[in-house]
């Protein structure tokens, strides 16, 4: 079987290649023609343009499932995986921490569809058992959670799905297919934030639904009606990002363990969140699941540092929302993926403005280490 480093360079390519290009050539046209009424219509908003399938077969290869869809972004690959599934009157069981959008969706738009929701403890397998309900259809989790970076019972979510015969929904945008594929654990559904790993270069935004053959066809469907197609020219962009995701996603990985060992013992910080180490609560989990810690890390800043001078003093890191890229970006959650999410909700999480999400770029590792130790010392200096 081929290496992920390899597919990510040659699956889902056209063969022969189009016109002799190596690269994948971008089709800027809305419409085909259409000789043969019995075939079904090539359309851009049908996402399966030519750049649309052959991303199709290559994201399909790193996520190792059947098929694979790509959409305009993250959320909209949330909103249609979920739309696929669930119907009025049905319920869905998720954990509390999640990024705000989708705790958002579950609050404010599922409910207009009459869909209901309950969040439970990420690790309370009593909690989880507890909250299936005789409607419920979903159990909708992330591999790594954000911004916590919590390690959930995966294994024990796809074992109560089974035993009740729901549908698994699973978010791996921040283990990217380099450190987890889902579906080989029996989750149902994958989706993706393309926006952040896959894309990988703060360019584009884009969003992925993998699985079976049969939930891909619900998926495209609801895709197509709610009109959230990828546009040819992101769809190039992503192709091209995807063939370097393995050195990209070990490097951040890398650098990212080193970084959180370096700031532990720091006076500036009272906690970091990373899996990689030994006080990370789901440590050993993962150590069983994971093939890399991820490139995130979360930094809960001391009492008596001053935060403020703490991002006044960075010099590498942007200060921005998202994460992937190969710049090293540094955010505080409670102005930005959480800013919508209830006060009480947010402080339920740890997320207060002592809360920094670190995701860490393709920057040396003893300049990143250097100027966050620097910019730790200055938040004390006060």
């Amino acid at each position: 079987m081929s290496t992920l480093d390899t597919q990510s360079i040659h699956a889902g390519e056209p063969n022969p290649r189009i016109e002799g290009a190596v690269s994948m050539p971008v089709f800027q046209t809305a419409t085909y023609t259409h000789p043969d009424p019995d075939a079904p219509p090539r359309y851009v908003r049908y996402n399966n343009s030519p750049n649309h399938e052959a991303l199709h077969g290559k994201l399909a290869a790193l996520t190792q499932t059947e098929k694979a869809l790509v959409t305009a972004s993250g959320m909209a690959a949330i909103s249609s995986a979920l739309l696929s599934v669930l119907e009025a009157g049905d319920h869905l069981v998720a954990p509390h921490s999640l990024y705000g959008g989708t705790l958002a969706l579950f609050s404010d738009l599922l409910p207009q569809f009459g869909i209901t929701h309950t969040l439970v403890s990420t690790d309370s397998p009593d909690a989880w058992r507890a909250a299936v309900q005789p409607n419920t259809k979903v159990l909708y989790g992330e591999s790594i959670t954000n911004p916590c970076l919590g390690i959930p019972d995966l294994r024990g979510m796809v074992d109560l799905a089974e035993k009740h015969e729901l549908t698994t929904i699973l978010d791996n945008t921040f283990a990217s297919p380099v450190n987890l594929r889902p579906a080989s654990l029996g989750f149902d559904v994958v989706v993706h934030s393309a926006t952040k790993y896959l894309g990988g270069h703060s360019d584009l935004a884009a969003g992925v639904v993998a699985g079976s053959s049969e939930h891909l066809q619900d998926v495209r469907q609801t895709t197509k009606l709610l009109g959230g197609m990828l546009d040819p020219h992101a769809c190039a962009l992503l192709h091209r990002s995807l063939k370097t995701l393995g050195v990209r996603v070990r490097k951040q990985n890398a650098t990212a363990q080193a970084l959180a060992s370096a700031l532990a013992d720091h006076n500036g910080v009272g906690q970091v969140h990373h899996p990689s180490l030994a006080s990370h609560t789901n440590h050993g989990r993962a150590q069983a699941l994971l093939d890399g810690y991820g490139g995130m890390v979360s930094l809960v800043l001391a009492p008596q540092a001053d935060v403020n001078q703490f991002f006044d003093t960075l010099s590498l890191p942007l200060r921005a929302p998202s994460l992937g890229g190969v710049e090293t970006l540094v955010t505080q959650p409670i102005h930005t993926s959480h800013k919508d999410v209830d006060p009480a909700d947010r402080r339920a999480m740890g997320i207060t403005e002592q809360f920094v999400r670190v995701s860490v770029g393709l920057e040396g590792t003893d300049d990143l280490v250097a100027d966050f130790v620097a910019a730790l010392d200055a938040s004390l200096s006060g």
